[in-house]
């Protein structure tokens, strides 16, 4: 089937298969809820009515750079935070009348919503996925929840980020955020964190926390959380959108798979589109937050079955939730029985996104394959014989565009790169850079020798060429 499936969609044996012809490990195959990789993979029989399920990897939440150093002073654990960790504080006259429908539930009660008041959950960012959980766990009354941030709330984010309004674009996200949580719940205590996360700062952002809510969308940042987390035993009430589609899990657990069980390896970099570039549905990231606090709060409580060894995935265009088995891998080589990644280590070397050298950059510019959005308006200004080549979709070419551009979408570039001139100079051009360098990376292929990306895409174009014109 599977066969089958790329000759029929030539498109998808890259994303399906590495170069020495085995099925790519960030790619899961299931059969009937089942995860092939433990049976025997293309050799498995399939027989009428079976279903066959192909899982990739995806990015989507907000971005997190790993680069950026730690901004923030030490840590102090709260008197009693903890799951269950010594006495639980008591509940004023006004958290009894706000909590008071969680009060008569015999699953939460007095002692539960105590027990939530002397908890912590750290969301890793205040974007898509933040803004619903974060909301949703200090009105739950989450004694104190860190946020780790340093954007500034844009245009938009407001599609979706509803910790965020129209009078905070421009904003620190961790200010907005900050005033919005204490406007819903000023019992809760919050604590922002002006940083990305790196190897260098993750385990001492994590030790005062509970529970470690992910809403990262790039695989550094994935990958960090989740090894931090197993390496200091923090739950990871995880999620990931993309477009129509949500995934959510808990990893970490000391009885439950983690990240890397699910992908034991990261796509190549520039394979997966994040929401940036991808989009997003906006209520989705609200649908898969809200549940990433529901796991959270379910941990905290220790009640109900959490998603721990079951990874769920939600359609919203066909409004279905599906949910597939996970196994803890014994060869995982972070929570494997024999694990070989024991401290936290360099994520961009390992997702192979390694930046080009600043000094190189500072000397040219730009690198020999790339042209900047000034330098490629000075060529234009000056006559020169280029064509632009816009690899992004007609709903984004309707937007904003390059004048005397040529849509051609990635997608349909295998098919119709002959009606380009292999000796004529190509620039090429996306939303940010990420389409268009794998656009020049296949012309390269077919014996196109003379083709540049355009750096940081219409987006960069748009501020520093043509700011008349929108962006999004």
């Amino acid at each position: 089937m599977l066969a089958d499936l790329t000759r029929r969609y030539e498109g998808l044996r890259k994303h399906l298969y590495a170069d020495d012809g085995k099925l790519r490990n960030f790619v899961n195959v299931y059969l009937n809820d089942e995860d092939i990789r433990y049976l025997q993979r293309e050799q498995t029989p399939v027989k009428p009515g079976d279903t066959l399920s192909i899982v990739p990897s995806v990015a989507g939440g907000v971005p997190v750079d790993t680069r950026a150093d730690l901004k923030v002073g030490p840590y102090t654990r709260a008197a009693g935070a903890g799951f269950h960790a010594g006495p639980t504080p008591e509940l004023t006259q006004d958290e009894i009348k706000r909590y008071s429908r969680h009060l008569i539930m015999p699953e939460v009660g007095l002692d539960g919503q105590r027990q939530l008041k002397a908890s912590s959950v750290l969301c890793i960012g205040a974007g898509g996925l933040g803004s619903p959980a974060a909301m949703y766990l200090a009105a739950a009354g989450v004694g104190r929840i860190g946020i780790v941030d340093f954007d500034v709330v844009d245009y938009s984010n407001l599609q979706r980020q509803l910790l965020h309004g129209t009078p905070d674009v421009g904003r620190s996200k961790l200010e907005s955020a900050k005033d919005r949580l204490q406007a819903l719940n000023p019992h809760v205590q919050i604590d922002t964190y002006e940083t990305s996360l790196s190897s260098d700062n993750a385990l001492a952002l994590f030790e005062p926390y509970d529970v470690i809510l992910d809403g990262t969308d790039n695989f550094p940042t994935r990958y960090l959380v989740n090894d931090a987390c197993v390496l200091s035993g923090k739950p990871n009430a995880y999620g990931s959108i993309f477009r129509f589609e949500g995934q959510a899990s808990v990893f970490g657990t000391k009885e439950g798979p983690c990240y890397r069980c699910l992908y034991p390896e990261p796509p190549p970099p520039g394979l997966v589109p994040s929401c940036a570039e991808g989009g997003v549905l906006g209520v989705l990231p609200g649908i898969i937050g809200v549940i990433q606090a529901t796991e959270a709060i379910k941990l905290m409580l220790g009640v109900g079955e959490p998603l721990i060894g079951r990874f769920l995935i939600y359609d919203a265009l066909k409004m279905r939730f599906r949910e597939l088995k996970l196994r803890k891998d014994p060869d995982c080589p972070v929570c494997g029985t024999r694990p070989t990644v024991t401290k936290l280590i360099d994520y961009e070397q390992f997702c192979g996104m390694r930046p080009e050298p600043q000094a190189v950059q500072a000397a040219t510019g730009a690198n020999e394959w790339e042209i900047t959005s000034l330098e490629l308006k000075r060529r234009l200004d000056a006559g020169d014989d280029l064509f632009i080549l816009d690899v992004r979709e007609p709903n984004e070419y309707q937007i904003n565009r390059i004048p005397g551009s040529t849509l051609i979408p990635l997608g349909e570039l295998p098919r119709r790169y002959q009606e380009l001139d292999p000796d004529r100079e190509i620039v090429a051009h996306c939303k940010m850079g990420g389409r268009s360098a794998k656009a020049q990376e296949f012309l390269g292929s077919v014996g196109f020798r003379k083709v540049k990306n355009l750096r940081g895409g219409i987006l960069e174009w748009v501020d520093k060429v043509d700011p008349s014109q929108p962006k999004y």
